[in-house]
């Protein structure tokens, strides 16, 4: 864990969701990735404004934008610019070794050495890449003190354990502008994270202009696509950081919107308007030979926009009846001898490889691939568990690991943080407990307790990526949806297995989030729009209440009840709920129950901050009720603001040791709180577990029982 010194008050978000966190000593320097070796040195440099920069070694168009961003953004930081005639107080020395021709590759050189001291920086790097790497590295020295902003003396050696580390952006199901997608570039680049995997096609929309079949985005785009030129445009904006965009076109399942604008390529024939239930399972045609006409064709155009080595084609849940209940299809199966789906899938997947590969393109599929024998050179993303990363490697595929990283089950960072990519056990259900839930479909996403492996196979994982499906997702939660949680990931992607600390990642995370606020992201001000529409009269209630709670995990938001189980809503609702606004990860939770265990360790001068607290959440309630009479989109949360009430009680009545009966309502409130969590606990509880209130956990609970039994505790000692 990380030497506490004083604390960042200047990077904190000061609002109510952050309440309690204010006068709480932070780790420091924050440093997320943390490098694979770093030092605190004594001292600091004050920062009073300007940056001079001295170059060594290879420097580039590209390298001068970089120096430029990182002056801008230290500027921010530390709320210290330069002011004309003033000379640069910060001289920053920065050596490339060496151009670099693997660069925006799996090969590109990333290493770099920081030393920062009274004489300012130096930072060296093997290569174009490396130098981005240490600037954002160096971004995160910056610390405000009592006395102004100052770079912290440290010397840093650093360097990725994995060559890929991305996040996956559907843009198919929900549209996100260019901005959007921009922004998150920038994210990404002060993170240390190096690949967009963009999912441009699905049931919901094709998203890219086509001038050699135009319906795409006539008919299939809904009238929100990416022209041409805006693609090449992202592509330089993310190749200026460093970044790679791998573009994904979902074949041969997942294929509505590229039927609905041309149907003669459908296995099924295509109903309009559009059916709910056909978007998510319309696959193309195999055995027509001009569908490979046409994707041959398609994916060349395609290939031109989107200049990386790979190109993920998709491949993932083809329903079977699809194509069995085409009699042409199944004449076609007998007629060349597959024995199943699976088989003919994999003849499709070797075809549309071949086609990739003469146009240099290395293609990349979901784990569903290996259901049957394909080439070895595709690269296989396991995303139903980490047995598939075991089974893909076994086979001699390079693999890119998205199992146990899938940002919209909305789990907090920590239960992604927990998952290696090397673990052939880190993802996956518990087989007696699949067994017990009789559904089949269940299968797939079981662990394998038999799983292992080898150094061989470790070597052909590439690295990871963190996917966020965007079916409840809106341009407005984006940022919310990925950050801080990406944070997190970029850490478990970049820095060396040991780094394990969950303590020291709950410490650091709001950290290097409010410094993501300050540099563009718009995760609390989206979320603060967000609450004045559900409450326009005043949107502090429903943020202390949101400050403590979080959205029902593993999908089940995603879906409508009916009497014994969950079904996907027929209809996509609109995101305009409480739980739509809801982190994953409650800081104020955290902080809260950092300061409970030191409370009852010992530290009992904590007592007055945790009861200012305390009665906040308590009298919380008859705020939000007086509110709810006017603003009715406040109701459905109510039961939550009770309970969170209810729950602030019991913690009050253990800091006094309790009064007459107190016991009895703070087992009553604990349990409540703990069967909602346990409702969406899991994907299988989720099937049987009605879900509570507003969609909303209680996040303060753990520490609320902490305090009630160290208070049950102590009157037994008094008492015996």
């Amino acid at each position: 864990m990380f030497p506490l010194r004083h604390f960042r008050s200047g990077f904190f978000l000061l609002s109510m969701g952050m309440m309690g966190m204010a006068g709480h000593a932070c780790a420091a320097p924050a440093l997320m990735p943390q490098p694979v070796s770093w030092q605190l040195a004594p001292g600091n440099i004050p920062l009073v404004g300007g940056v001079r920069i001295e170059w060594q070694g290879v420097r580039s168009a590209m390298l001068d934008r970089a120096a430029e961003r990182f002056a801008r953004r230290l500027a921010v930081l530390s709320a210290r610019d330069a002011v004309a005639g003033q000379q640069a107080g910060l001289t920053v020395r920065i050596q490339c070794q060496a151009a670099d021709p693997g660069l925006l590759s799996v090969h590109m050189k990333e290493h770099y050495h920081l030393r920062t001291g009274s004489d300012g920086a130096t930072l060296v790097a093997d290569g174009p890449a490396g130098v981005l790497r240490g600037l954002s590295t160096l971004l995160q020295l910056v610390e405000r003190q009592e006395a102004g902003p100052v770079l912290d003396a440290a010397v840093i050696d650093d360097s990725p354990r994995f060559a890929w580390r991305g996040i996956l952006v559907d843009v198919s199901r929900h549209f996100m502008s260019v901005a959007a997608l921009e922004r998150q570039l920038d994210m990404m680049e002060l993170t240390r994270l190096n690949v967009l995997h963009l999912h441009l096609s699905d049931g919901q929309g094709f998203r890219v202009e086509s001038m050699l079949y135009p319906r795409l985005q006539q008919v299939a785009s809904h009238g929100e696509y990416y022209t041409r030129q805006q693609v090449r445009d992202l592509v330089s904006y993310a190749a200026d950081r460093g970044i790679r965009i791998v573009p994904e076109f979902d074949t041969p399942g997942h294929s509505y919107a590229l039927v609905q604008a041309y149907p003669e390529y459908a296995a099924q024939p295509i109903t309009t308007p559009m059916d709910p239930k056909r978007v998510v399972r319309a696959a193309i045609d195999p055995s027509n030979p001009q569908t490979y006409v046409f994707l041959s064709r398609l994916y060349h155009e395609m290939v031109g926009l989107f200049p990386d080595a790979y190109f993920h084609v998709g491949g993932d849940e083809v329903r079977p009846d699809e194509w069995t209940g085409n009699p042409r299809i199944s004449a076609f199966m007998k007629q060349h001898g597959y024995a199943s789906t699976a088989a003919l899938q994999a003849a499709f997947t070797a075809r549309v490889q071949s086609m990739l590969a003469r146009d240099g393109r290395i293609m990349m599929g979901w784990d569903e691939l290996i259901d049957a024998p394909v080439p070895a050179s595709i690269v296989i993303e396991p995303w139903r568990g980490s047995r598939y990363t075991a089974a893909a490697t076994a086979a001699g595929h390079p693999v890119v690991v998205s199992a146990g990283y899938y940002l919209d089950l909305l789990l907090p960072a920590v239960e992604h943080y927990r998952v290696d990519p090397l673990d052939p056990q880190g993802n996956g259900l518990p087989p007696d407990q699949v067994a017990q839930a009789h559904a089949p479909f269940l299968d797939a996403f079981t662990l394998d307790p038999a799983a292992r492996m080898t150094p061989a196979q470790d070597s052909l994982v590439m690295g990871a990526e963190a996917p966020l499906w965007t079916e409840i997702v809106t341009e407005e939660m984006l940022d919310t949806r990925l950050w801080p949680r990406c944070a997190a990931l970029a850490e478990r992607f970049w820095s060396p297995a040991t780094v394990r600390d969950e303590n020291s990642l709950a410490v650091r995370l709001p950290i290097v989030q409010s410094e993501l606020e300050i540099l563009g992201n718009h995760a609390a001000t989206d979320s603060h729009r967000m609450m004045l529409r559900l409450a326009p009269d005043d949107a502090t209630p429903l943020a202390v209440l949101l400050s403590v709670t979080s959205p029902v995990r593993n999908y089940a938001h995603n879906h409508v009840f009916g009497p014994s189980r969950i079904t996907p809503t027929p209809v996509r609702p609109p995101q305009d709920r409480a739980a739509d606004i809801a982190a994953p990860d409650s800081f104020a939770a955290a902080a809260f129950e950092r300061d409970v265990r030191a409370y009852v360790a010992g530290q009992h001068d904590l007592a007055a901050s945790l009861r200012v607290r305390l009665e906040n959440w308590r009298g919380n309630d008859i705020r939000l009720q007086r509110l709810a009479r006017t603003d009715p989109a406040l109701r459905e949360v109510l039961p939550a603001s009770a309970l969170l009430a209810q729950l602030a009680q019991a913690g009050l009545d253990a800091l006094d040791g309790g009064r007459d009966g107190w016991q009895a309502g703070a087992t009553d409130a604990l349990e409540k709180a703990r069967t909602q969590s346990d409702a969406s606990a899991s994907i299988l509880k989720v099937r049987t577990s009605a879900q509570p209130p507003g969609d909303l956990v209680q996040d303060i609970a753990p520490a609320i029982a902490l305090l009630v039994q160290a208070a049950v505790h102590a009157h037994e000692i008094r008492a015996g």
